[in-house]
């Protein structure tokens, strides 16, 4: 996931949530905490899928924003000249057996317009299935990266995986509040979007 994709994040100074919100928000907080010698670790989580956002902190924090990816635009694109039209696409390696080769070929459109066809068709099908488990994901990081090392980890992480509620919130109880407060949204929303997908 690109920096410009991530609608809102949240930083932590150790255990202690130090930032919440857009992204210069967050790195802004955060450029503020480390200046004023922040105990760390200072971690920053895009608040969707739990993962990781790395922040370059160097210089002013007019400098810190500027390296700061610009969020797509709704500006006209500028006019470009002869030849195939520029969609964003990225070129990767897939690699499939003859056969699969063979299909594709066969194919209307060609072999890339198939492989978009059935990711677009896969992802309209599936949506509410892949919610469900990128919302679960979300919390396994953040918990694999925050309360590793706190008490009742494992059984808080069973508890969560067998939709045990109450048991959830009673072993995350004594954990530090802004983890604790963090990782109980996390677990409501995946709890809420598996009973949507049902």
């Amino acid at each position: 996931m690109s920096a410009f994709e991530i609608a809102s994040c949240t930083a932590f100074d150790g255990h202690r949530r130090i930032g919440a919100g857009t992204l210069a928000e967050v790195a802004l907080a955060v450029k503020h905490a480390v200046d004023a010698g922040a105990e760390g670790p200072v971690l920053v989580f895009d608040d969707l899928s739990s993962r990781p956002v790395e922040l370059d902190l160097r210089g002013t924090p007019d400098d810190v924003l500027a390296r700061l990816p610009a969020p797509p635009s709704d500006e006209e694109p500028v006019p470009r000249g002869p030849g195939r039209p520029r969609l964003g696409v990225i070129a990767r390696e897939v690699t499939l057996l003859p056969r699969h080769w063979h299909w594709l070929a066969e194919q209307p459109g060609g072999a890339s317009a198939t492989l978009r066809r059935l990711v677009e068709e896969a992802r309209r099908s599936h949506r509410e299935r892949d919610a469900v488990r990128l919302a679960g994901e979300a919390v396994d990081r953040f918990m694999s990266a925050m309360t590793g090392n706190l008490a009742n980890h494992e059984e808080a992480s069973r508890a969560f995986w067998r939709k045990e509620r109450e048991r959830f919130i009673q072993l995350t109880d004594a954990w530090p509040v802004d983890v604790r407060e963090h990782v109980r949204v996390l677990a409501t929303r995946a709890w809420q979007a598996a009973i949507a997908g049902d």
